[in-house]
């Protein structure tokens, strides 16, 4: 990637999410001059290792453990101060320079304390699988017309009064649904009052700033949140997330044109994993499901939560590389798949006793398909000191080779470990 001719590309997970899209930007940050996180907030968890040092990152971009690269939080995130702060003063409490590096779009909306209230109220009736963060709250009030922005923070009356609003909208809400807390109104102004100080000097057009970027030659990196498959329009509905987190979506969420992306990386695990309810067709049975999970390390970043495991399903990513206009793939976590003897793939599906080779739109249909698997001898060595493809054994190429073949776009990254040198560019 960032060739001459690429100036602006777009890393978007290709599964259910947690595919490993932190440690590519980081890597591709390298090469950048401006990373901008275009949707989602303070539940995706992008985690970054470089040495022995571990980051997760949730509400900055990735590209912030890069020096030279300047960082931006877009129009289309939904932004949790709190959460913001905290991971700002542990950056810095860690040696990394944040001044001047990151920017927030004044269009972003805010994530207060009742939308946490309510979205924990929702998903005791709603069984979802939420983080529990207050996104889809968040997300509500910005569709329904009635969000704050963080540009509103320069007019401090008008915001006391929207906040006081949309505080007993909400408790109106958590009476009906019989939950024993309420928000406070005058606490919530006080956390406006508290949150504008630092808040606002960070403000920007940042839709500006990087149209400005581009212009000027500077290459740009999207990053997405996320997966494909749980994109509020083209996931497994309802058991999605709030926002658009497809390729469609980082144009509307960074506030530029999609003239202006030349290239779409797509993020995939060479397994599948899934957090919280819904359908996973391809997951694996105890016991290789819980090996696959042990070897992966495959717990929430954010949350903690134990990942449903399964095995690579190529039906999901032939449809994220459709639905995100996929030009490259970058598979993670090959080196999980070491040890064992066979690895099944997911090639197709079957649905009431007919094939079924794409994706089905209705969440009850995907439940019942049954996948069809191709079985792949596995290589039972290290592939963790890989550097370049030829390193790798011949039967992790023969994975990766038919991987590419099912999923119908090139492999352009292949991650043997979770270092950030731990990566081969094919």
């Amino acid at each position: 990637m960032f060739e001459a001719e690429t100036a602006c590309t777009v890393v978007v997970g290709a599964q259910w999410g947690d595919e490993g899209k932190g440690k590519l930007v980081d890597v591709l940050s390298e090469r950048a001059d401006f990373v901008v996180r275009y949707q989602g907030g303070a539940n995706a968890g992008h985690t970054v290792v470089i040495g022995e040092a571990q980051f997760i990152l949730r509400q900055i971009p990735s590209g912030i453990l890069q020096p030279s690269v300047t960082c931006i939080i877009g129009n289309g995130v939904v932004l949790d101060p709190a959460t913001l702060f905290t991971e700002l003063d542990e950056l810095t409490s860690r040696g990394i320079d944040t001044a001047g590096r990151l920017f927030v779009s004044e269009r972003a909306h805010l994530v207060l304390p009742y939308h946490k209230l309510l979205d924990a109220a929702r998903e005791k009736s709603q069984n979802i699988g939420t983080t529990g963060r207050g996104i889809g709250p968040a997300y509500e009030d910005k569709y329904g017309r009635r969000g704050i922005r963080v540009g509103d923070l320069r007019h401090p009356d008008a915001a006391a009064a929207l906040v006081r609003d949309r505080v007993e909208r909400a408790n109106e809400l958590l009476q009906v649904l019989h939950a024993p807390a309420r928000a406070s109104a005058d606490e919530h102004v006080a956390v406006l009052q508290a949150i504008t100080p630092r808040l606002l000097p960070l403000a920007a057009d940042t839709g500006l700033l990087v149209h400005q970027a581009l212009r000027n030659g500077k290459r740009v990196l999207l990053e997405g949140a996320q997966g494909a498959l749980l994109d509020v329009d083209h996931g497994t509905y309802p058991y999605v997330t709030s926002s658009n987190t497809t390729a469609g979506g980082a144009s509307v969420g960074a506030g530029i044109g999609p003239t202006a992306i030349d290239a779409v990386l797509g993020v995939v695990k060479a397994y599948t994993t899934r957090v919280g309810n819904g359908p996973l067709p391809t997951e694996a049975p105890d016991p290789q499901g819980a090996l696959l999970r042990r070897l992966g390390g495959e717990f929430g970043a954010v949350t903690g939560r134990p990942r449903r495991c399964g095995w690579f399903d190529a039906t999901v990513v032939r449809y994220a590389v459709r639905v995100n206009g996929l030009t490259h793939l970058a598979v993670t976590k090959l080196d999980v798949l070491d040890t064992f003897a066979e690895i099944p793939v997911g090639v197709a599906y079957e649905l009431d006793g007919a094939a079924c080779v794409e994706l089905p739109a209705e969440v009850d249909q995907l439940e019942r398909v049954k996948p069809v698997y191709e079985t792949l001898p596995g290589w039972r060595t290290p592939t963790g000191d890989a550097r370049r493809l030829a390193d790798l054994p011949r039967a992790a190429r023969i994975y990766l080779d038919r991987l590419e073949a099912l999923a119908g776009a090139p492999i352009r990254y292949v991650s043997v470990g979770t270092r950030r040198d731990q990566i081969i560019e094919v």
